[in-house]
């Protein structure tokens, strides 16, 4: 079937996507977890219709839905915001992230008998986030409070640092698999180019989107614009070797830092044309789990899952306590970070980019096999758990309603 048309399997991917989300629906379980399983399903190991030459010429695809991700991170992160919520968000921030990449690595360098590229990506990835998932089950339930504030800063900031820690890691564990001295000033210094060059990309398109598109009022003019800078940035960001998700989440965090009607208009546009992308990208990332290594890949799933709540939960727990947060943040805000589709996929996406290529040869191949199948099995655990405890958070601490009102 390797002949047919991309453009068949992307029009019946999303044909089936609509069905999965009827049924998601119908049955309340989050929409992500059934295109995930729909990707499984179709994909390499089950009836392989989606098979590797379908998912190699995808490509383009997934990454411009990896884009629309990072704009999504970036649009959230505004100034005004984190000033509001006070130093108490740093705090949770820098916990979280930090004790969960501890945790994480941890665990899986002593289940994995010691592999450090292995322990570093899965510590990386797992330092981050799942904002959709979490901002869903907010607005499904009309959230309003502290907790609420905190919860959707936290996820856009974590995400944040978790992109610039994988820089770092990308760095290190790309210089191990080449075999080039590790001089940990030169792989720092390497890291710290890509970021800089990465955030002086975003912050240039920024301002000359918001030059060229400020006083414009269709959404047609902001849609352009958006999939202008996002295409740009992608392409920039490959001739320079630097992030391009960490570019655009600069480029979206600059428009909500300069315009709030442009911000508003923005998320408008993503509000109407993202679901496409996303719902093609869920079920193409699907597609990718390997059900035969489950066996030896299912038992590293379950290390790495327990390993990211503990990390997660008592770091944000603690960060909350330093910080100063009120008690009901401190004992809730951890359970609301468990979900990971999004932006840790993308990362385990970006490590199949990165390592599966000729100059890695099969053990950057083997790398990015495990991380991607760890991260798919872990995506339906947490995609199940992560919505519902959210969700009763939201409500233990009063929030949940039309009106809602302050925790204590």
């Amino acid at each position: 079937m390797a002949h047919v048309s991309i453009f068949v399997y992307i029009g019946a991917v999303l044909a089936l996507a609509l069905a999965v989300k009827r049924l998601a629906q119908r049955l309340r379980v989050p929409e992500v977890t059934g295109y995930v399983l729909l990707g499984i399903v179709l994909g390499t190991s089950v009836l392989q219709v989606l098979n590797e030459s379908v998912l190699e010429r995808s490509g383009p695809l997934s990454t411009v839905a990896l884009g629309i991700i990072a704009f999504m991170i970036g649009i959230e992160l505004r100034l005004d915001v984190l000033r509001r919520l006070g130093k108490a968000i740093f705090f949770i921030v820098v916990f979280e992230v930090l004790l969960t990449f501890a945790v994480t690595w941890g665990a899986v360098f002593m289940f994995s008998g010691g592999d450090m590229a292995l322990s570093l990506l899965l510590a990386a990835v797992a330092s981050a986030t799942a904002p959709a998932a979490t901002v869903a089950v907010i607005q499904q339930y009309r959230a309003k409070g502290t907790l609420t504030s905190t919860i959707l800063a936290v996820v856009g900031l974590d995400d944040a640092v978790a992109l610039t820690l994988y820089v770092f890691v990308a760095s290190f564990v790309s210089s191990r698999l080449t075999g080039d001295a590790l001089h940990f000033t030169v792989v720092a210094l390497q890291a710290l180019a890509s970021v800089g060059i990465s955030v002086a990309l975003g912050g240039a398109i920024a301002v000359l989107f918001h030059v060229s598109l400020h006083r414009y009022r269709e959404n047609e003019w902001i849609g352009v614009g958006i999939a202008s800078a996002i295409l740009l940035l992608i392409g920039l960001s490959e001739l320079t070797g630097s992030s391009e998700l960490l570019s655009i989440m600069v480029f979206a965090a600059g428009i909500a830092n300069r315009s709030r009607a442009l911000t508003l208009r923005s998320m408008d546009v993503l509000r109407t044309s993202s679901p496409v992308f996303l719902a093609a990208f869920f079920v193409f990332g699907g597609a990718h789990l390997d059900v035969t290594s489950i066996v030896t890949v299912g038992l590293l799933g379950l290390v790495y899952f327990f390993a990211r709540a503990a990390g997660k939960i008592g770091g944000a727990g603690l960060g909350a306590l330093i910080g100063g947060a009120p008690r009901s943040v401190r004992r809730r805000v951890g359970f609301a970070l468990l979900p990971q589709v999004g932006v840790a996929l993308a990362l385990a996406l970006s490590v199949q980019k990165d390592f599966a290529r000729p100059e890695f040869g099969s053990q950057g191949f083997e790398l990015a096999t495990i991380v991607i199948n760890v991260l798919l099995l872990t995506t339906v655990l947490t995609e199940i758990v992560g919505p519902i405890l959210t969700r009763r958070m939201l409500t233990a601490s009063g929030e949940t309603g039309a009106s809602g009102r302050q925790t204590e």
